[in-house]
């Protein structure tokens, strides 16, 4: 007997299932925009001409990332962000800009904020009374202040000293490399950016970079895919997973996955990203330039992609990787000495916790901290990179603009987004990570210290082990709190401030527009903005904004468009459109 499938037909005209059907006006509008590249965000700000009274409305896009906000403004970022890293990374001349001399008039009020900290030195060994001493210091702070207000207003870049004059001791650790890590060559670092160039045999001239892949050490045995040509290797629990198995990235044994070690991981993965910047630059002995982007693996631990200008050695970038470490230098948090349900409680009469069950204060956190000046004291936790992927890229090939578009590809999503929990396994082991996170200490003023016997720094009333506000516990972030997009300072040469001026100025030659026109640098105190509020008269409904303004950017494009055809195959290439 043959048996038909059933074939669900369509809803009866004018029943509350057809209409339920029927597209929302509201998403194609929003669908209108995205395609178009307008922002369905618009923030309105009110503008008013200083010189002629005049006030208007103007609307600035959001700015958005994130393309869960705003996927126009992300995408936008996203394509400066491509930009940015294509200029960069085959330079074959130096971007750095050498700072100018400073004139005399800056060198002599640089002399006379010089006499006046030496003035404020000698006052600590002048015989005078502590009252008097008190009065010179704040003189001295005084007219010290009125000379920096001074410095600033000129073309002078940065500042002398830090913003906040600190007396206390600096805390130094030695630099000495640990035993059980291999040693490293430290060459004099050339200030030379720009990697070699290799002569081909017809006379060309090749200037290859390299992207590159680090990842944390493992901290257990997960589920995972691996092909070697049309062979799927078996996994660790002796099964081959297909690609979306949602059993991929979660520990083959939960029980003894190391997720405390995942977490510090986590947590610290920025300072060892640094770490290996400077190891690599010492041992290559050049500046070596890189820009890339953190995202998240499927087992939930961060790892980054960078591409890097220049060619290293596949195995100085495997030993730079071995021999590199972060060492936290805090307090012991091996062992929990209280609880979540019985923290230690807040003392008015004593000002600070105290043990909820001894009644003694907890030692404070410069205590902490001098117990560790012992020579024999070891770090709270050492922090290692695991292994490391890395390959040459051609400049102008198919690879050399994948790769770009690789680095970016999770830019504009959250870092959680990168591998969701779809099922009750990853939600399981995201469970699981997150709980060790909520009870780490995250920083020196981390509430948790409590949970370890030891105040935070600058402990206050109402701290709440367990319930510390800092990105590190969130579930968005899931330890990682560091910049997601990592860019070397001699990159491009560019900011992405310099980079969005580019584009619109190729904009303005392409639009021919005389209001679009660069503003007179006299006249940059010329207009006040202020945000204006939705129901303000003059502001129109949202819907209205967005109409016009896609009807605005379909116009813009075309004129776009028309230049395009006029100008030369590679500066039309070079458009932001």
């Amino acid at each position: 007997m043959t048996v038909t499938a059933l074939i669900p037909a369509d809803p009866r005209p004018g029943s509350r299932a057809a209409r339920m059907r029927q597209p929302l006006a509201r998403e194609a509008l929003t669908l209108l925009a995205e395609r178009n590249g307008v922002c369905v965000r618009p923030l309105p700000l009110r503008r008013t001409d200083t010189m002629t009274g005049l006030t208007e409305v103007v609307e600035i896009p959001c700015g958005a990332r994130l393309a869960a906000k705003c996927k126009p403004c992300a995408e936008r970022n996203r394509r400066l962000r491509i930009q940015q890293i294509r200029e960069g990374w085959h330079l074959e001349d130096e971007p750095a800009v050498r700072p100018d001399r400073p004139g005399e008039p800056e060198l002599d009020l640089v002399k006379t904020r010089a006499h006046l900290e030496f003035d404020r030195a000698a006052v600590h060994f002048e015989p005078m009374t502590p009252d008097e001493r008190i009065e010179r210091l704040a003189e001295l702070d005084h007219r010290i202040a009125e000379v920096d207000e001074v410095l600033a207003e000129t073309d002078l870049r940065g500042r002398l000293t830090p913003k906040e004059r600190d007396d206390r001791p600096r805390r130094a650790r030695s630099t000495k490399r640990r035993h059980d890590s291999p040693d490293l060559p430290r060459l004099p670092v050339d200030p030379r950016t720009v990697g070699r160039a290799f002569q081909g045999k017809a006379g060309q001239t090749y200037r290859p970079s390299m992207l590159v892949t680090l990842t944390l050490d493992s901290h257990g045995q997960v589920h995972s895919h691996m092909r070697r040509g049309a062979y799927v290797v078996p996994c660790a629990c002796g099964e081959r997973h297909h690609p979306h198995d949602p059993k991929l990235g979660t520990p083959v044994d939960p029980a003894t996955y190391d997720y405390r070690r995942a977490a510090l991981d986590a947590i610290h993965f920025a300072r060892v990203l640094d770490r290996w910047w400077q190891n690599l630059r010492r041992a290559a002995g050049w500046n070596v330039q890189y820009a890339g982007a953190i995202e998240l693996q499927r087992r939930l631990a961060p790892h980054a992609h960078f591409a890097v200008r220049g060619t290293l050695p596949r195995r100085l970038v495997n030993q730079v990787a071995a021999a590199t470490y972060h060492q936290v230098w805090w307090p012991p948090f091996d062992e929990f000495v209280h609880t979540v349900d019985r923290p230690p409680t807040w003392s008015a009469d004593l000002g600070g916790y105290v043990d909820p069950s001894t009644g003694e204060t907890l030692p404070t956190w410069g205590e902490a901290l001098d117990a560790l000046e012992d020579p024999d004291a070891r770090p709270a936790y050492v922090a290692r990179l695991g292994r490391v992927d890395a390959r040459g890229i051609a400049q102008g090939t198919k690879d050399a603009e994948r790769s770009i578009r690789y680095v970016t590809k999770y830019v504009t999503k959250d870092l959680t987004e990168h591998a969701p929990a779809n099922s009750a396994t990853q939600k399981a082991h995201a469970d699981r990570l997150h709980a060790e996170l909520a009870v780490l200490p995250c920083s020196p003023t981390c509430a948790n210290w409590l949970l370890y016997g030891v105040q935070p720094d600058r402990a206050k009333p109402g701290l709440v082990p367990g319930r510390c506000t800092g990105k590190v516990h969130q579930r968005a972030t899931l330890g990682f709190t560091g910049r997601r997009v990592l860019v070397s300072r001699q990159w491009s040469g560019k900011t992405l401030a310099d980079h969005r001026a580019d584009n619109r100025a190729w904009i303005r030659a392409a639009l021919g527009d005389p209001e679009q026109q660069e503003e007179n640098p006299a006249e940059k105190d010329r207009f006040r903005f202020e945000l204006a509020r939705p129901e303000d008269p003059d502001v129109l409904p949202l819907g209205h904004r967005i109409l016009r303004a896609v009807s605005e950017r379909i116009r813009w494009r075309a004129q776009v468009r028309t230049f395009s055809a006029t100008v030369p195959t590679q500066q039309a290439a070079e458009s932001p459109t």
